[in-house]
């Protein structure tokens, strides 16, 4: 059996509505206890560099489990939506640091900007994220990303035994990235690589509403010298950095 694309389309439209087929029968049931997009949010993270360990791979382990990102074994085409990076001081006045990098869902970012067919995209609580079904596979995002946070599905993604199935089929043929871990935010939860970082790691990474003055993160970074790679670009990016 074969469909057009905007069958395909149309059919996610009725899964979504939760179309009654007969009954006692529904295609897809309501996620209890979700939390729906506002405005009046806005997600950010805090990396406390100062207790992130070199040889530590929680996050990223922790990510790709979470997603279905399996490595392919090509250096040139294995997919990281977050990455360990090695900080060095060239003058030597502050010490080496390794830390987590990741898309930093900028306020203004410019993968959005570039985007031909609108794929890319800021969600109402300031997540920015890439609609697989609008793609062309151009790659403009990717070099308009000034955090190197953005990759191409090259193949045909393999689907682990143990696939997590609240994350879409990755497709190949399209860009893809750090969502943030949208599926946890919308049912309640934390991204994955923040909840590896408190329990296997060293406890480096907050996440929360960067909005609510009384948030755990927001306190933090009043009171904390903190800050942002590249700020100097104007992007506004809402991945906050301590220690480097």
């Amino acid at each position: 059996m074969t469909m057009d694309r905007r069958s395909v389309l149309g059919l996610g439209g009725v899964l979504a509505a939760g179309l009654v087929l007969a009954p006692g029968m529904r295609l897809v049931a309501a996620p209890e206890n979700v939390t729906e997009a506002s405005d009046k949010r806005r997600w950010g993270m805090l990396i406390d560099t100062t207790h992130c360990d070199a040889a530590c791979t929680a996050c990223t382990q922790a990510c790709r489990t979470e997603n279905n990102v399996s490595i392919v074994g090509d250096p040139q085409r294995d997919i990281h939506w977050i990455r360990k990076v090695d900080l060095h001081d060239k003058d030597g006045r502050k010490p080496d640091r390794s830390l987590p990098v990741l898309c930093n869902h900028c306020e203004h970012p410019p993968c959005v900007h570039v985007c031909p067919t609108e794929a890319s995209f800021i969600r109402k609580d300031g997540i920015v994220l890439v609609d697989m079904h609008r793609c062309i596979g151009c790659r403009y995002c990717m070099i308009a990303c000034p955090y190197k946070a953005r990759s191409l599905v090259y193949s045909k993604p393999k689907v682990p035994p143990d696939a997590n199935t609240r994350v879409p089929i990755r497709a190949k043929g399209v860009v893809e990235k750090c969502t943030f871990c949208v599926h946890r935010i919308d049912d309640g939860g934390e991204p994955a690589c923040v909840e590896a970082c408190r329990k296997d790691g060293g406890g480096s990474m907050l996440f929360g509403d960067i909005n609510d003055p009384n948030s755990e993160i927001s306190k933090r970074i009043r009171e904390v010298s903190t800050t942002t790679i590249r700020a100097d670009l104007g992007l506004k990016p809402r991945v906050h950095y301590q220690g480097i």
